[in-house]
């Protein structure tokens, strides 16, 4: 056999064993400072701006006045509240992309509501109808690909994403029935001057009733997840099926249950933006945080927790994108560029907590007539853990 073949590969990749997380932090963290990094470096070499004035304006459009506060506070509560929806199904490994159809199906139920009874009940008990049609309705759309998918092992991935383009042709068909005024294409803003079906306000603050539901759902969805049987149940199943079925887990009525749970949650969140915040309806009312959510949550390791946290980063990159586009006078693109880099350098850090990469010291030759080279072995040696993933590692 020839040397070539003999040689170790330049680096290989092995699982590493679970990274205390003060340690998993400190590697996220120093993704942001390096995103930052090369962010300042692309920023002066564009458009020769002073990368420092750029994200000091990136702040003040998060940040920079009282309305900037709650714009931002509202528009984190919506993408939190998806990514609270994606994480059970996704911990159960079951991959729903739908979470933008189910918003928009319970945000659809809850227009139509105030547009045919506005007129005939009293706002408490219309907000409450409103309140059970849409969850009941997001439920629903969730529960559909659930039902094949525990009956029939159907692709989830496909069908949830397939729901998502059923929901906004069943939008925009009523959206044409609805407009006001005729021909606009658009609905308006539904009950303007009776406001029945808006949510009250507390106070003077606008939206401090949604962002209070959404906290009141994070800490049901952490408990519901860490102490609850089903969360117990939810784990087991998305560690292994075979598992599950063998300890008496009910595998479909799990998928079912959970799946429900999930949109019913996105339901609630097209409540809360109708009823609560927009006060109408339109194709875009999600504006992809369905898919943003996903993203979210996996950041967050599905961790409600944590999630908070995600939230608030991506709703701070997205506002002040769109600050630094308006200030100097540059394409929206630009901002997304930072963006994009920002939370490529994120999700590259969890590569980096959750395996680690193996350089060649020198050229390794079989011993004995042994598969691995002699620094694989010795490599591979310095971690206990490591000598039984070492075979799986990915030469590269």
């Amino acid at each position: 056999m020839s040397s070539k073949a003999n040689q170790e590969p330049l680096l290989h990749i092995t699982k590493r064993r679970a990274m205390p997380w003060q340690a998993a932090w400190a590697v996220r963290i120093g993704s942001i400072v390096f995103a930052l990094i090369i962010c300042a470096i692309i920023t002066m070499a564009a458009t020769g701006l002073d990368p420092m004035s750029v994200y000091g304006t990136m702040l003040d459009g998060a940040f920079g006045s009282e309305r900037k506060i709650w714009i931002l506070g509202k528009e984190t509560a919506v993408l939190l509240i998806i990514a609270l929806a994606m994480a059970p199904a996704f911990r159960m490994k079951f991959w729903n992309l739908g979470g933008e159809g189910q918003v928009l199906i319970g945000a659809l139920v809850t227009a139509a509501m105030m547009i045919y009874l506005g007129e005939r009940l009293p706002n408490p008990i219309l907000i409450l109808l409103m309140f059970v049609a849409a969850v009941a309705a997001g439920a629903l759309w969730a529960g559909i690909p659930a039902f094949f998918k525990a009956k029939w092992n159907t692709n989830e991935t496909l069908f949830t994403l397939m729901m998502n383009y059923v929901a906004i042709q069943l939008v925009a068909y009523y959206i044409i029935i609805w407009e006001s005024p005729k021909g606009s294409g658009k609905v308006g803003v539904i009950n303007q001057a009776t406001e029945a079906g808006w949510l009250p306000r507390i106070g003077d603050f606008q939206y401090l009733l949604n962002i209070i539901i959404v906290a009141l759902v994070t800490i049901g969805i952490y408990i519901y997840l860490k102490y609850s049987k089903h969360g117990y149940e939810i784990s087991v199943v998305g560690e292994s099926q075979q598992t599950a079925r063998y300890v008496g887990i009910k595998v479909d009525r799990v998928i079912i249950r959970t799946l429900l749970l999930s949109g019913a949650i996105c339901g609630l969140c097209g409540f809360l933006m109708v009823s609560g915040t927009d006060h109408t309806i339109t194709t875009t009312l999600a504006g992809g945080r369905g898919f943003i959510g996903v993203l979210v949550a996996w950041l967050a390791q599905f961790n409600p927790g944590a999630m908070v946290f995600a939230s608030l980063l991506l709703t701070v990159l997205t506002r002040g994108a769109s600050e630094i586009s308006t200030i100097y006078g540059l394409n929206q693109s630009f901002g997304d560029i930072l963006t994009g880099i920002i939370l490529f350098c994120i999700i590259g850090s969890e590569f980096f907590i959750n395996y680690r990469v193996h350089f060649r010291k020198g050229v390794g030759r079989r011993v004995d007539g042994g598969s691995k080279p002699a620094a694989v072995a010795e490599t591979a040696g310095d971690d206990p853990a490591e000598k039984e993933t070492g075979k799986e590692g990915a030469d590269v």
